[in-house]
């Protein structure tokens, strides 16, 4: 709970914050990096940081964070904390790096605002970094303690039995055991970090959805090839589609995240675009496998039929539930060779489609498709907290900007990078 006193003064300097964002953010990853570049190691992801896409994460959580607290201060954000804990945890997060992370953001903070931060302005944002520290400390020693682990042994390392290219740029990776450790098997929609070896010795990690139901013995995840577009090449998901092959080894993380397939038996239903359907793969493998007799359906867009990632795993999952559609929506026309229940041309549009009375609704995409699938949802009726949705990428505090207008929503987002 925020403190009476700190109230007012974050109220009346959260703007000029707001507005330094940027700048406080790009000076406290530099002096960070400058006086601890092993955080580099396993931690951070160097390529976020050339995008500059890593420099706003924090400093805008923490803003977010402060946000809500100064409209509702007896009450915490558990959404956002939810997801940044269970991202924390795939990469094994310590409380003593919370200590180091507070050291450089408030050095930065000052080097940019300079004057402005008296010491009653410094002391009301320790007491908000604090209050969301500790916050995410202790979610993540729940977590830790439900798997039996500690931050330094969640990681493990798995063997690639099979190698499937998917599409043009989509591969996917399947997982055996190489010991003899229980494993404890994933929830539907939860992800792993994957930590990567590059040629210049620094072990880079990237987050993937799980995409079939664990077995005990093998995991199931598919990587993206990052090229073109005008942004720098993804130096993992390149060396992981072109390098890695059958038989070599990589480390991996327990599975978390807390976007997963709720189990209250209503229908469901995954909007999908592009790679965000690795989620929804995971999930309804997870359903095949549970005999689920659920009403479910899958609606995906893409550009085209060959750049539908997964799409004979999930077509014939689909095809092995009772009540199960697919409904596709192609830029490039409304053709597709496969069994689908329905196939439209360009973007996908809810406009005239049956919305199952009751549905749970997941998305997963860019984020532009699922803000426009949430409102159209809305629009319709669907209750926002009927609606979760998983964000890939550093931004996990963009998920609550783009839900704002809507009071009491309780969506939730997620994490990854390709």
């Amino acid at each position: 709970m925020l403190s009476d006193r700190s109230r007012p003064v974050i109220e009346a300097t959260l703007p000029v914050v707001a507005e330094n964002i940027p700048e406080i953010a790009t000076r406290f990853y530099r002096h960070l990096f400058g006086q601890h570049p092993e955080l580099f190691d396993g931690v951070f992801n160097r390529g976020n940081q050339a995008e500059q896409t890593q420099q706003l994460a924090l400093a805008g959580s923490v803003a977010v964070f402060a946000s809500s607290l100064v409209k509702v201060p007896e009450q915490l954000p558990e959404h956002l904390l939810s997801r940044i804990a269970h991202k924390h945890a795939s990469l094994g997060i310590t409380p003593a790096q919370y200590d180091v992370v507070h050291e450089h953001l408030f050095w930065a903070i000052v080097d940019v605002l300079g004057d402005a931060v008296t010491p009653e302005v410094a002391a009301a944002w320790d007491e908000v970094y604090w209050l969301m520290a500790y916050a995410l400390i202790n979610q993540e020693r729940g977590l830790y303690s439900a798997r039996g682990v500690r931050p330094e042994t969640v990681w493990r390392e798995w063997e690639v039995a099979e190698k499937v290219r998917e599409t043009d740029d989509v591969v996917t990776f399947r997982m055996r055991k190489v010991d003899d450790r229980l494993v404890k098997t994933s929830l539907p929609g939860q992800y792993v970090t994957v930590q990567v070896p590059m040629p210049d010795g620094v072990r880079q990690p990237r987050q993937y959805s799980l995409t079939r139901a664990d077995d005990g013995q093998h995991r199931q995840f598919s990587v993206k090839r990052v090229s073109g577009g005008g942004k720098p090449d993804g130096e993992v998901s390149n060396l992981l589609c072109d390098t890695v092959d059958v038989g070599d080894r990589l480390t991996m993380s327990l599975p978390f995240g807390d976007v997963v397939l709720d189990d209250s038996g209503r229908p469901v239903v995954f909007a999908s675009a592009g790679i965000g359907i690795t989620p929804m793969a995971g999930m309804l493998s997870h359903l095949v496998e549970a005999g689920s007799h659920l009403d479910v359906r899958l609606w995906h867009a893409d550009a085209d039929e060959a750049s539908w990632p997964l799409r004979q795993q999930v077509l014939d999952d689909v095809r092995k539930l009772a009540n199960g559609q697919v409904h596709v929506w192609f830029e490039s026309g409304a053709e597709c060779s496969l069994p689908v229940d329905g196939v439209r041309q360009g973007q996908m549009d809810l406009g005239d489609v049956e919305l199952p009375w009751g549905a749970l609704y997941y998305l997963c995409g860019p984020l532009p498709f699922m803000q426009a699938v949430r409102s159209a949802l809305i629009e319709r009726g669907v209750p926002a907290r009927d609606i979760q949705y998983e964000v890939f990428g550093p931004d996990l505090w963009q998920a609550d900007l783009a839900t704002e207008e809507t009071p009491g929503a309780t969506e939730r987002a997620g994490r990854h990078s390709a």
